[in-house]
């Protein structure tokens, strides 16, 4: 078998803050995960709240930024749904976005963004930038492609595994 898909057993344990590292094999990744998720996404969301934008408004932003055809708002709110803690908080970012100017249509209903709005995304780009670098402090880039491609490995295995 090629080793580096060979899998071995290992006994799971109960999540525990203080495993030491000859102990993180048998740690379980959803609670590990999890921990990442809510410290990274804390410390976003509260260094946005900071200069009056929420995450959920930054996804927006660059959505509408993101690509060669301006999107519609079911587009947009059909794409980040799956990311929102709710099934209308990005329905309701657009309609902020449009409020506070950031957001426009046109006569088909695409969006786009204003000049404030492309502004306002830069700003927020530079934001999220040294947030990361706070965050990956430590961690080699290397490290990080390596947790990732872990992890994508490890989505793919749990809903491969749902799929029999």
């Amino acid at each position: 078998m090629d080793s580096r898909t060979e899998t071995t057993t290992t006994d799971q344990a109960p999540a525990d803050p203080a495993a030491t590292d000859d102990m993180l094999a048998t740690q379980p990744v959803g609670y590990w995960s999890g921990r990442a998720h809510a410290a990274v996404t804390r410390h976003l969301r509260d260094a946005m709240a900071g200069v009056d934008v929420t995450q959920p408004q930054y996804w927006v932003l660059n959505t509408v930024n993101g690509g060669p055809v301006p999107p519609g708002r079911e587009e947009v709110v059909d794409r980040l749904t799956p990311l929102a803690d709710g099934p209308y908080d990005i329905a309701r970012v657009v309609d902020q976005l449009l409020h506070r100017g950031w957001l426009r249509t046109d006569a088909g209903q695409l969006l786009h963004l204003t000049d404030a709005g492309e502004a306002a995304r830069v700003r927020l780009r530079a934001l999220v930038t040294e947030v990361r670098a706070v965050v990956h402090e430590g961690v080699s880039d290397e490290e990080y492609v390596a947790a990732l491609k872990v992890l994508r490995r490890m989505i793919a295995n749990a809903e491969g595994a749902g799929s029999s």
